[in-house]
């Protein structure tokens, strides 16, 4: 099976070929002969109610420095295409949801992963909460009174915006912390959304877990562990990575989540996990698989490409 697969992601000269799990990617479809394209979602277009794409052939290469080429940008139907790989990063804006609109149109004649339409409804913070017995306590709220009374019933918070990524405004306030007020005050001029608080949970100290399912089933974990006076395990703000296996606690999560996933087309997903609570869902453009196959001495982007084809077969 030889396919035509568009990758739609940031610009691939600014990558880290040794982390970036869309790279991989394009290189398992290329090793299966698959011809492959890349584009920005800047050159997305939809014109008389078709989607295009300008877009420009890919060649790729786990050379430092030299890891792609890119042919001659074209115009072209992204319905002609097999696959589109929807890779770009957070953050989840109006340009994001945009691009599932438009992606919306060609999918499912055209395989779009994960699917517009759910990754558009799942927004990482949010689709999470469906699952409530299997997440911390949770407020999702702007109002500061139902924030007050949270924090008396559970004391330690941690307080993040709902549609940040990375880490970024990601806060630990502790029972005692006096800085409670002016940190909402700063949410509330910085977001219109409402904002995130949740018990803090910590258990994190030994390290938040990412889970990688792929069409619904656990395919493999990384534990990131952060640094001493960090309340964030993300990678990039410094969280060390270290191998890790499931705990039966985290089968049960994934066993409970997974049918919902699959029956969603979301086929690449990573979820993050806190001792024994779920914290989020990734379906955006989750990441660490170059991490867990040096660790596990595995290929998780060859079962993401065999679920692939086995929808197109």
């Amino acid at each position: 099976m030889s396919l035509k697969v568009a990758i739609q992601m940031d610009p691939i000269d600014v990558i880290d070929i040794s982390s970036d799990s869309t790279f991989v990617m394009a290189l398992e479809a290329q090793a299966r002969s698959h011809s492959l394209y890349h584009y920005l979602t800047q050159d997305l277009a939809l014109k008389s109610g078709r989607v295009m794409a300008g877009a420009r052939s890919l060649e790729v290469r786990p050379e430092e420095g030299n890891h792609f080429t890119l042919g001659k940008q074209q115009w072209i139907d992204l319905t002609t295409v097999d696959v589109v790989l929807m890779r770009q990063d957070p953050p989840f804006d109006m340009s994001y949801i945009t691009a599932t609109h438009l992606l919306e149109h060609i999918h499912p004649e055209t395989l779009v992963v994960n699917d517009p339409v759910h990754v558009r409804n799942a927004p990482e913070k949010l689709f999470v909460t469906h699952f409530p017995d299997l997440m911390p306590p949770t407020l999702i709220t702007t109002n500061q009174e139902q924030i007050l009374a949270f924090r008396t019933e559970h004391q330690d918070l941690i307080i993040k915006p709902l549609f940040g990524n990375g880490g970024a405004g990601v806060f630990h306030i502790g029972p005692e912390d006096e800085n409670l007020n002016s940190l909402l005050e700063l949410f509330t001029g910085l977001y219109r959304e409402p904002i995130i608080v949740q018990r803090y949970e910590p258990a994190v100290r030994q390290g938040d877990k990412r889970i990688i399912l792929i069409d619904g089933k656990a395919a493999g974990a990384l534990n990131r562990v952060p640094t001493a006076g960090e309340s964030r395990s993300n990678l990039h703000v410094g969280g060390t990575a270290l191998q890790s296996t499931l705990t039966p606690r985290e089968e049960e999560i994934c066993t409970a989540i997974g049918p919902t996933l699959k029956e969603r087309g979301l086929i690449f997903v990573g979820i993050d996990v806190i001792g024994d609570y779920m914290t989020e869902i990734n379906v955006t453009s989750p990441t660490c698989l170059q991490e867990i196959n040096r660790f596990d001495g595995v290929k998780l982007e060859a079962d993401i490409w065999d679920a692939i084809e086995a929808k197109l077969s």
